[in-house]
């Protein structure tokens, strides 16, 4: 599954998430976690845009997604 929605949409069941690297900037994505809610999904959106859009993928796409991302780390 994947859909798109507005951030604010996910207000009262999504706690987002920084990823440590991004420093004080923010040019980041962030994350939350939405299994156990209707959801059932993974959230990432645009830290610069946080009433923006924002992505549900399947926590098993996000896991495939890390490992693959991983593959880019020195």
């Amino acid at each position: 599954m994947t859909k798109h929605t507005t951030a604010p949409e996910l207000a009262d069941v999504a706690d987002w998430i920084k990823s440590s690297y991004s420093g004080s900037g923010n040019n980041c994505v962030e994350i939350a976690n939405l299994t156990g809610t209707p959801y059932d999904a993974v959230a990432i959106r645009d830290s610069k845009d946080p009433d923006g859009p924002a992505l549900l993928i399947t926590p098993e796409a996000f896991t495939e997604l890390l490992k693959f991302a991983k593959t880019f780390t020195a």
